[in-house]
């Protein structure tokens, strides 16, 4: 055989040879791969149902995404909507059999989703996957439980603070070396505070800004008629009537109509928030919420304390959102124990939460230093312990609505607060009949 093709036909059969042995390899490789897959279990996929707007959705998909990244083997896929049809929505998807596996719910809300059996008890689920009920503020905490059972895991409490900017307080001489307002003991003393930085700051700034419609002051009013002595009940004890006509929701009622008959609260206010944004404002009483959007505001040089306390005891509205796992026919145990793995997350990374300006409801977590490296968040920390809720009952938001509408009447000046509470619990009887 000619040497030089002998050569040429053992390269041929060397490079063939090369070729078989790659290709097996590949093969291996990819029966290797393919075998992995089959044998990799499937991530677990939660539908998480939010209401969230603004900033509050910004950080809560944060955490969703962080969530996603430190546990693959569980899949939780965000769905948020307006909160002006979200009930009604989780309601109907509940009752036709298209529940989410995970969803937000406001405490206020949490009776008529327990009555209905629209929500899962989570006493086994909890004690799973070791979601300790003691590490919870207990305020927070009993505002969820019914007869000793959880049926959601709160999140946060959100509720009043004051806000101040701290320019106008100072040209007022109302603020300390802390750069904490100087307010007077009492209704009195908040009084002669507003009364002082309305002749120390120009025309065009409210001393105090309280829209004139919508549900804040009715917060507002929620929250002095609890601080006073006596005060605080909503209905009578089988929850059959409403009798919050007394002398004390009148005395906390009286108290803020004189704020805004004197312009304390300068009238026809329709976007308090915006206005205290803006620097237009040097008092705002609003929730906690705005913390977070107020950091962002870039001429604005504010503080924040509790709600002050005008009356006998410390006391202010407040709600909590709270997650609950849907009623939902073949939800397995592992999908329960799954979603209650992503609750128990987000209540231990509460400080992220709390960016939006929320107090987390775990005890630990507001004692550990990412909560209290933020701005802010500790000075109203405190407001947790003593949030007055509104009492459970089933159509309290319906019922707050009419509050809403007769108080509106009473800031336009178009009835008296003795007409204002008539007037309310009249047709809040008539709604409880129905």
């Amino acid at each position: 055989m000619n040497i030089k093709k002998w050569s040429a036909q053992c390269v041929s059969y060397t490079l063939i040879g090369l070729l078989v042995i790659a290709l097996t390899s590949c093969a291996s490789e990819q029966e290797a791969n393919q075998k992995n897959e089959e044998t990799k279990p499937e991530a677990i996929r939660l539908e998480y149902w939010t209401p969230f707007s603004g900033g509050d959705n910004q950080f809560m998909t944060e955490m969703v995404t962080r969530f996603n990244e430190e546990n693959p083997a569980i899949n939780v896929v965000q769905v948020n909507s307006r909160l002006d049809d979200y009930y009604t929505r989780l309601k109907t998807a509940i009752m036709s059999g298209n529940a989410p596996e995970l969803a937000i719910l406001h405490q206020t809300s949490l009776p008529q989703f327990v009555q209905n059996g629209y929500i899962e008890n989570l006493t086994e689920p909890a004690k799973q996957i070791g979601l300790d009920w003691s590490g919870f503020n207990r305020n927070i905490l009993d505002s969820t439980m019914y007869d000793g059972i959880p049926y959601a895991v709160p999140l946060d409490t959100h509720a009043l603070v004051m806000f101040y900017n701290k320019t106008f307080l100072r040209k007022a001489g109302l603020i300390d070396e802390a750069d904490k307002p100087l307010i007077g003991a009492g209704a009195a003393g908040f009084e002669a505070f507003l009364q002082k930085l309305k002749s120390s700051i120009p025309a065009d700034i409210a001393p105090m800004a309280q829209p004139s419609t919508r549900i804040d002051s009715v917060w507002l009013w929620w929250s002095l008629y609890n601080q006073i002595d006596g005060g605080g009940s909503f209905y009578n004890e089988d929850a059959s009537a409403a009798v919050f006509n007394n002398p004390q929701a009148l005395q906390a009622l009286s108290y803020m109509n004189d704020l805004y008959k004197k312009e304390l609260i300068p009238p026809d206010i329709n976007d308090a928030f915006k206005l205290f944004y803006d620097g237009k404002a040097a008092v705002l009483i609003t929730g906690m919420w705005g913390t977070g959007a107020f950091e962002k505001a870039k001429n604005l040089d504010f503080g924040v304390i509790p709600m002050p306390a005008l009356f006998d005891r410390a006391a202010v509205w407040g709600d909590s959102h709270t997650i609950a796992i849907p009623t939902k026919h073949g939800m397995t145990d592992e999908k329960k124990r799954a979603a209650l793995t992503f609750v128990k997350w987000c209540v231990e990374n509460g400080a992220m939460w709390a960016e939006a300006g929320h107090v987390p409801s775990m005890t630990k977590v507001v004692a550990s230093e990412p909560f209290n490296s933020l701005n802010y968040r500790s000075s109203y920390a405190a407001s947790a312990n003593y949030v007055a809720y509104w009492p459970r009952h089933v159509r309290q938001w319906s019922i707050v609505e009419i509050l809403i509408q007769e108080f509106e009447k009473m800031n336009y000046s178009e009835q008296t607060p003795e007409e204002t509470l008539q007037a309310a619990v009249k047709r809040v009887n008539i709604e409880l009949r129905k």
